[in-house]
């Protein structure tokens, strides 16, 4: 398919990816880990990306911590385009910022906004399913999101309720639903016209621009001011000063919900359903998911990185620590991960609570594990 001379992907890798401790630190985030092969996180996302558009298309929105290392791993992006936040803010600020950014430059610009650090089986069908995407964000305020099948009550997910079926996998969105509790998320399953909302948009820049002047006015003009200042040598003291007085908020929250309230027929709301062997990777429980459906032979119940191993009467296990000899026995379903300087163990089922570890070390200022 050829390039779109008009689409921008805009990667947002911002977060510090707290649930993959005691690998994912602040100067070296879950993003620009290689968990899923030899490339990071971020690298196959943008190899994922390049058929579609060149590197000097691209945008990365990242913060002061992790920007030497994407600086070195992206280093056919322009420096330029890989954009230090001087806050976190959330990705509302940020997709709003690069979309009045691209505006300035390119008054057709359709941004492609991705997650730095999600895995995608079917690279062919995924850059089919962006390009079509693409084409219907170019025509009038449509935005379009990326939904996704989903095979469990997830509550960890925000969801999309498809209305209208327009064509293959297109429908009209009816409602956005943050984050359900479990019994509406087992509603949601029983429903059938649901989809998990992937994190994965498309829109043109002059719709972003207007949905945020329209939903976020007091956020957009500082966005706007930011914007009209890059190349100047008075851009990093603006944005300093400015960005930190944007609304910290999600742009599900700030457009998307809003957005849909206007209802099916006059939202503009897309969802593109996308069958392309999507996952965020959310956990080390999810990790090993993934990298155990990936196998084809061997231990088909444990997934070990070590130096070597035994392994006995030991089934479902994620254990990490390449350097040494591990001896998985008679255990099940735990997760190990070693570090220089640390230390994890749990359970697969209590993978999501990780984080509350990175939570409690920040309390207790022992911050050289952070």
């Amino acid at each position: 398919m050829p390039k779109n001379p008009h689409f921008y992907p805009v990667i947002l890798a911002g977060g510090s990816g707290t649930r993959f401790w005691p690998r994912s630190r602040r100067r070296m985030a879950k993003q620009v880990l290689n968990l899923d092969g030899e490339q990071s996180m971020i690298q196959q996302t943008v190899e994922r990306l390049l058929p579609l558009a060149d590197e000097e298309k691209f945008w990365v929105i990242t913060n002061d911590q992790i920007f030497d290392v994407i600086s070195g791993q992206l280093k056919k992006i322009p420096r330029k385009q890989i954009v230090s936040e001087p806050v976190a803010r959330n990705t509302a600020p940020a997709i709003g910022l690069a979309a009045f950014l691209l505006l300035r430059q390119d008054p057709k610009a359709v941004i492609g906004m991705f997650p730095a650090d999600h895995v995608i089986k079917d690279e062919k069908t995924f850059r089919k399913v962006i390009f079509d995407g693409a084409e219907l964000a170019a025509t009038s305020e449509n935005m379009v999101v990326m939904g996704i099948a989903p095979h469990r009550a997830e509550t960890g997910y925000g969801y999309i309720e498809a209305g209208e079926k327009l064509g293959d996998g297109l429908y009209r969105v009816r409602r956005f639903t943050e984050k359900p509790n479990q019994q509406r998320a087992d509603e949601f399953m029983a429903a059938g016209n649901y989809y998990w909302n992937s994190g994965m948009f498309l829109w043109s820049a002059q719709t972003l621009v207007n949905a945020m002047r329209e939903h976020l006015s007091e956020t957009a003009p500082y966005l706007e001011e930011i914007a009209a200042s890059w190349g100047t040598s008075r851009f990093q003291s603006v944005f300093e000063h400015l960005y930190e007085k944007c609304e910290n908020i999600s742009i599900d929250y700030a457009v998307l919900e809003p957005r849909s309230a206007k209802g099916e027929h006059s939202s503009n709301l897309y969802c593109l359903r996308a069958d392309f062997g999507w996952n965020d990777l959310g956990s080390w429980a999810a990790l090993f998911e993934h990298q155990l459906a990936q196998r084809h032979n061997g231990d088909a119940s444990n997934v070990i990185d070590a130096e070597d191993q035994f392994v006995l009467n030991a089934e479902g296990n994620y254990v990490y620590s390449p350097k040494k000899f591990v001896a998985a026995v008679g255990v099940k379903n735990i997760v190990v991960v070693e570090t220089e300087d640390a230390l994890l163990v749990t359970t697969r089922e209590h993978s999501q609570d990780v984080g509350k570890v990175v939570k409690h070390l920040a309390e207790k200022k022992i911050t050289k594990l952070i």
